[in-house]
């Protein structure tokens, strides 16, 4: 049946001989750069700082827009909105627009004047 009670004693495994590294005594010589150019070009690419990726999805954006503009600061409000298909809860929302604010200060800011232009006509 090729059951046994001792496995390693039915199956006698074969010890191996480890060998010593052979290592060359002499240092190989450095390899000859055939295209020094490909190599600065690479190297003062390397040292270029990154750039920042973080963006934000163009739906984010305009779903923070059409909620400010409807319902300002009002947070509950923004979570019983139609719009808000995620079912967002208003801490969400606040945290979404708080993230639109620190990426993008500046077209925050020209929104929020835009805003304010809009309710001084209507006024």
């Amino acid at each position: 049946m090729g059951l046994a009670m001792d496995p390693n004693k039915a199956v006698p495994l074969r010890k191996r001989k480890v060998k010593g590294m052979e290592v060359d005594v002499e240092e190989r010589p450095k390899d000859l750069v055939r295209k020094p150019y490909v190599v600065n070009d690479l190297e003062a690419e390397a040292s270029l700082p990154e750039k920042k990726g973080n963006t934000l999805s163009r739906d984010l954006i305009e779903y923070v827009h059409y909620m400010v503009e409807n319902h300002g600061e009002d947070y509950k409000a923004m979570a019983r909105d139609e719009k808000n298909y995620y079912q967002d809860t208003p801490k969400q929302i606040r945290n979404k627009i708080n993230v639109y604010k620190r990426f993008y200060p500046t077209e925050w800011q020209s929104f929020v004047d835009s805003l304010q232009n809009k309710k001084m006509e209507v006024d």
